[in-house]
């Protein structure tokens, strides 16, 4: 199957781009996969690429910032999506020509305004499918109502999470839309799973207010009262490190509290730690907390939406802890901190339960997904939804399973094609 993913930028750096370049080199191994990306600001990428994927740019900044259409505001991307002022008519002609000119079964979009292109923009005879990587609550009402307008010509929406799945089949009435929730994918670590001796919490993610590193820090501080000689490593940038940084000042904490700048791969960092902790508002997902859950983590986090409560197992392999609440966040810190047999213990658990999030069982459901599509466009009926945690009919078994599945969808494509000539 040839499949085609858009995305915003893929020179960055961001959760959208980390999990598009895992699931794109997850399905490489089986697959021809390209990513297409709308803008480019820099030679190579910072995230590292699986050599298997292609990788093509449609607009690039370091020579096209300046042309006359780049200048004029886009018309197809929706205005009141977040990005809007980043995309032009130039922007608008060169997705729309590549997505006429598409070569592939399936292109997948990454973001709202992506969507929206693929939407209107697609050939009838590729399969549509507009990822939902933030939350349909997360979006305006201006944006949503454009939103429900073009995602009635789509084949699938995917979220992360399965509460998304179910606000969009509850608020946005897009019938014949399969709407499923896809959760991102870790690859698997390449080095050994922490042993859960280092005296060391870790966190990591962009330093930006909803991220809440100040409440960690400030429930950190009980725990250096109790524990002076633990550790709190935070991992990133953004516009609050130097509020952080004069807040570790002024709790005394300059030898528990480190804020560490931005780390590629962190899979090195989570293996140094023995708690992973997440103070968000918000998360969408939660990608952090399956990639120190990957390495043996148990991980403290709010039960914010929609992400950790979906991913943590409170008590098993990690605790949840209302949002904002800084005494219930170094309560339950405390307690692993405090209790060796009960952090080793969760540390197993967290190892065994993020395997659902590693490439194999989400590439065997990204397949079965773009089988059921590809089914439901030749008969012509909506495919029912399902939960990938519990009914996804290739999760757990072998290749000659997934093998079976592959050429199944293969023939249903092929037949698809057929009937476009």
């Amino acid at each position: 199957m040839k499949i085609s993913f858009l995305i915003h930028n893929a020179y960055g750096i961001g959760g959208t781009i980390t999990t598009t370049f895992n699931l794109a080199g997850a399905l490489a191994e089986r697959h021809d996969v390209e990513i297409v990306s709308a803008l480019r600001h820099r030679e190579r990428p910072h995230l590292v690429l699986d050599p298997r994927v292609r990788l093509r740019a449609l607009v690039d900044l370091r020579k096209e910032a300046d042309d006359p259409l780049h200048q004029r505001p886009a018309k197809v991307f929706p205005p009141a999506e977040y990005r809007h002022h980043q995309y032009s008519e130039l922007t608008d002609r060169r997705i729309g020509e590549c997505l006429e000119g598409l070569d592939a079964d399936a292109v997948i979009g990454t973001r709202p305004g992506l969507n929206v292109h693929i939407a209107r923009q697609a050939p009838q005879h590729v399969l549509r499918v507009g990822q939902e990587h933030l939350t349909l609550d997360n979006h305006s009402p201006r944006l949503r109502t454009a939103l429900r307008r073009a995602y009635r010509r789509l084949d699938v929406i995917t979220t992360v999470t399965e509460a998304d799945a179910a606000a969009y089949r509850r608020k946005m009435w897009l019938p014949g839309v399969h709407v499923e929730a896809l959760p991102n994918s870790v690859p698997d670590p390449g080095l050994p799973p922490a042993d859960s001796t280092a005296k060391v919490v870790i966190a990591a993610g962009r330093l930006v207010p909803v991220k809440r590193y100040d409440l960690l820090i400030e429930a950190f501080a009980q725990v250096a009262a109790a524990h002076p000689d633990w550790q709190l490593r935070i991992y990133g940038k953004g516009e609050e490190q130097a509020n952080l940084r004069r807040l570790i000042e002024r709790l005394g904490l300059w030898n528990n509290v480190f804020l560490m700048g931005a780390a590629t791969p962190m899979e090195a960092e989570w293996a140094k730690g023995s708690i992973g902790a997440a103070a968000s508002n918000f998360e969408p997902f939660g990608m952090t907390i399956v990639e120190a859950m990957r390495c043996g983590l148990p991980v403290v986090s709010t039960d914010c939406p929609y992400g950790p409560g979906e991913i943590i197992e409170d008590g098993t392999d990690g605790r949840l802890v209302p949002v904002g609440d800084r005494d219930a966040l170094a309560a339950a810190l405390l307690e692993l901190v405090g209790d060796d047999e009960r952090r080793r213990r969760m540390s197993r658990a967290a190892l065994d339960n993020a395997r659902r999030f590693a490439p194999g069982p989400v590439v065997a459901q990204a397949e079965r997904l773009l089988e059921t599509a590809a089914a439901a466009r030749s008969t012509g009926r909506p495919a029912a939804p399902q939960d990938h945690r519990t009914h996804s009919p290739l999760a757990g078994r072998g290749h000659a399973a997934r093998d079976a599945a592959q050429a199944a969808a293969a023939g249903v494509l092929r037949s698809i094609r057929k009937g476009r000539r």
